[in-house]
């Protein structure tokens, strides 16, 4: 197994932790985790291109580990009170429709990479993430409630990367 492969089974490994954290109360702490979690995920990325590690596991498992981190925090944000369910519901049945594309196109033998709107979704689902575990610091310093922002911009993004995988491979579903 290479060293990206690995990284994205830390990242796998360190959700339970994240959860505990979070739901123990120590938010700083559980920031501390995701930030590291969300770091290992740039990282794969960056050394598998770098170093042509680029696997069909990796391929399969680093969106699955980054779908798995996020759920994670947003099912805790609802428990907690934090964000709205329908967010949350948005965010999940997306991941839901994409992860049955996958798996219809990996019985044809067809792996379908990440679209830029996809990286764009994950990315700001990740800062979304952050500014809510900091309780939106350090714009709550400026009243700006970016925190927020970041909810609305990523959820509108996860809308338009599920859209677009749909039009992408429809043919999927036509075999």
């Amino acid at each position: 197994m290479n060293i990206a492969n690995k990284l994205t089974l830390l990242r796998i490994i360190m959700i339970p932790l994240f959860i505990f954290l979070l739901l123990s109360g120590y938010s700083l702490w559980a920031f501390i985790v995701f930030s590291l979690a969300s770091l290992t995920d740039f990282l794969d990325g960056y050394l598998a291109r770098k170093h042509n590690l680029i696997t069909n596991f990796g391929k399969f498992m680093d969106p699955l580990a980054d779908k798995l981190l996020i759920t994670s925090a947003l099912i805790c944000f609802v428990e907690l009170g934090v964000l709205n369910s329908w967010v949350v519901i948005i965010i999940l049945s997306r991941e839901f429709i994409v992860s049955i594309f996958r798996a219809i196109a990996a019985a044809d033998g067809i792996v379908i990479a990440a679209s830029i709107w996809g990286k764009a979704k994950t990315i700001s689902q990740m800062f979304m993430v952050i500014l809510l575990l900091l309780n939106n610091y350090p714009f709550e310093l400026i009243n700006v409630p970016m925190d927020q922002i970041l909810v609305v911009i990523a959820t509108v993004l996860t809308i338009i990367s599920g859209y677009d995988y749909i039009v992408k491979n429809k043919q999927v579903l036509k075999e």
